[in-house]
C-alpha cells in the first residue's frame, strides 16, 4: 500500500502546499507523480491531465461569472451599505459576526442552494470590518467551510439530498438496502463532529485578536483606485440602483434554481444589471478584468484538480488502494471503521469531491462492511464520513476555495495556512472520531 500512486501523489500535494509552493503547481506536480509511479510516462500523465481538465468547465466558468455579478453588485454601492449596517450591527462582536456567516453559509447548501456563490459577494466588502474588529480571518474560514459541508451531510435537502441521495444509490447496487432517511440519521453523529469542530475553531482556537499586516504603497492603491470607482455608482442612501440590484440578485437566484445552471444564473443577474443601467456597458472591460481577477485562480484550480482527478483514475491505483484495505481489516470494527476512514481522507484530499469520492469508496466496502457484520446504519455513516473526509483541507476542494476566494480578496490570506491547515484540523479530526463512534454503536 505505501507504494500506491494515489497515496504517494496526495502526500507530495500535501507537502508542497505546506511549503507554500501554490497549488497549481503542487497539484500539476502530484498529477505527474502518480503517472510517473504507476508507469503511465510524462507524456501520456499530461494527455490525461489536459482531457480531464474538462470536467469541470461548467463549474469553472460559473465562478467567473459569479466573479463578475459580484464586482457588479460592488460597483452598484449596495454592498456599502451592507458593511457600514453591518459594522455598526456587530461592533465589538466578533464572535456573533462569524456564527452569523456560518449560518449563512449553511442557508447556501439547502435552503437557497447556491453553494459558494454568495462568498464573492458577501466576503470582500467584510474584510475592513474584519480588520477593524481585529478578527482572525482563520475563523472565518472555518465559519465558511462549516457551512459548505456539514449541511449537505446532515441534512436531505438541497445538495443534502444530493449526497445522501449518493450514498443511498451506491450502497444499493451493491447489494446493500437501506432507506433514505436511515442514511440522514446515520450521518447526524458524524454532524456531531463538525459542530464541535467549528466550536472549537471559533470559540478557542481563534478567538483572540488578529491584526493583518498593513497594506503597502500598491495596495493601497488599488483600494484608492477600487474606492473612486464605487464611489461613482454608489449613493449617500437607498436608490433606485440598488433596488434594481435586488431584483438582479432574486433573478440570478430564480433563473439558477429554475434551470439548475449556476452559468444560467450568473448570466441572468449580469444582463440584468447592464440593461437596467445600474452599471453601464461601457464598464463591461472592468467588470470582466476584476471578475477574472477574483474568480480566476479558483476556477482554473478547479479545472486542474478535474485533470488531476482524472489521472488518479487512470492509474487504477484508486481502486488498488480501496481493495488493499481488505487485507489490512480483518473482521475488527475498530480497525474497519479507521482504515475506511483515513483511505477515504487521502483519495477526498486528491480528487477535491466528497460527491465523487461515494461511488468509488462504496463499491468495496460495502462488501467489506457486510462480511464484518457492520449495519446499513453504520455502512452509511462510515461511507458518507468517508467521503465527506478531506473536502476541508483539500487544497483542491471548493469547499476551500471559495472562502479564500473571499478572504483573499485583499491578498492578505494564504489559502493553505489560513484556509487549508485550519478546515483539516478542526474537522477531519473530528470528522474521524464520530465516524468511528456511529460505524461502532450504530
Amino acid at each position: 500500500m505505501l507504494g500506491n500512486a494515489v497515496l504517494i501523489s496526495v502526500m507530495v500535494m500535501v507537502l508542497l502546499s505546506l511549503l507554500r509552493v501554490n497549488v497549481i503547481f503542487a497539484i500539476l506536480i502530484a498529477a505527474i507523480t502518480a503517472g510517473l509511479v504507476s508507469g503511465m510516462g510524462f507524456t501520456d500523465t499530461i494527455n490525461v491531465l489536459v482531457s480531464g481538465m474538462g470536467g469541470q468547465a461548467n463549474t469553472a466558468l460559473s465562478y467567473i461569472l459569479l466573479g463578475m455579478f459580484a464586482v457588479m453588485i460592488g460597483l452598484s454601492g449596495i454592498t456599502n451599505i451592507l458593511v457600514n449596517n453591518m459594522m455598526r450591527l456587530f461592533q465589538g462582536k466578533k464572535i456573533i459576526l462569524v456564527m452569523t456567516l456560518a449560518g449563512i453559509a449553511c442557508l447556501s447548501q439547502n435552503v437557497i442552494p447556491v453553494h459558494i456563490a454568495f462568498i464573492p459577494i458577501l466576503i470582500p466588502p467584510l474584510l475592513t470590518l474584519f480588520n477593524h474588529l481585529k478578527l482572525d480571518r482563520r475563523a472565518v474560514a472555518c465559519a465558511l467551510t462549516f457551512g459548505l459541508k456539514a449541511p449537505y451531510m446532515t441534512i436531505p435537502v438541497g445538495f443534502g439530498l444530493i449526497f445522501q441521495g449518493i450514498i443511498q444509490a451506491e450502497m444499493e447496487a451493491n447489494g446493500m438496502s437501506i432507506a433514505l432517511r436511515d442514511v440522514t440519521l446515520s450521518m447526524l453523529i458524524p454532524g456531531i463532529g463538525m459542530v464541535i469542530g467549528l466550536f472549537i475553531a471559533v470559540f478557542i482556537t481563534y478567538r483572540k485578536d488578529r491584526v493583518v499586516q498593513e497594506a503597502n504603497e500598491f495596495d493601497m492603491a488599488e483600494m484608492k483606485n477600487t474606492k473612486e470607482r464605487k464611489d461613482h455608482y454608489k449613493g449617500q442612501s437607498w436608490s433606485i440602483q440598488h433596488t434594481m440590484t435586488i431584483f438582479a440578485i432574486i433573478a440570478a437566484l430564480g433563473i439558477q434554481l429554475l434551470t439548475e445552471s449556476l452559468v444560467l444564473g450568473a448570466l441572468a443577474g449580469i444582463i440584468f444589471m447592464f440593461l437596467t443601467r445600474v452599471v453601464k456597458t461601457n464598464a463591461g472591460d472592468q467588470v470582466v478584468k476584476e471578475g477574472i481577477g477574483m474568480m480566476g485562480m479558483i476556477a482554473f484550480v478547479m479545472l486542474i484538480a478535474s485533470g488531476y482527478a482524472t489521472v488518479l483514475k487512470e492509474t487504477g491505483a484508486v481502486d488498488e488502494l480501496v481493495k488493499s484495505t481488505s487485507e489490512l481489516t480483518g473482521n475488527s470494527p475498530f480497525i474497519i471503521s479507521l482504515v475506511m476512514l483515513l483511505v477515504g481522507l487521502v483519495i477526498t484530499m486528491g480528487i477535491g469531491s466528497s460527491f465523487g469520492t461515494i461511488p468509488i469508496l462504496a463499491t468495496l466496502y460495502v462488501p467489506i462492511c457486510f462480511a464484518a457484520g457492520l449495519s446499513p446504519l453504520a455502512t452509511a455513516a462510515l461511507i458518507g464520513t468517508a467521503g465527506a473526509l478531506g473536502d476541508a483541507g483539500s487544497p483542491a476542494s471548493d469547499s476551500t476555495l471559495g472562502p479564500t476566494a473571499g478572504l483573499n480578496a485583499d491578498g492578505k490570506h494564504h489559502h493553505i495556512w489560513d484556509t487549508c491547515v485550519p478546515t483539516f484540523l478542526h474537522y477531519n479530526i473530528p470528522l474521524i472520531i464520530f465516524g468511528m463512534i456511529a460505524a461502532l454503536i450504530l
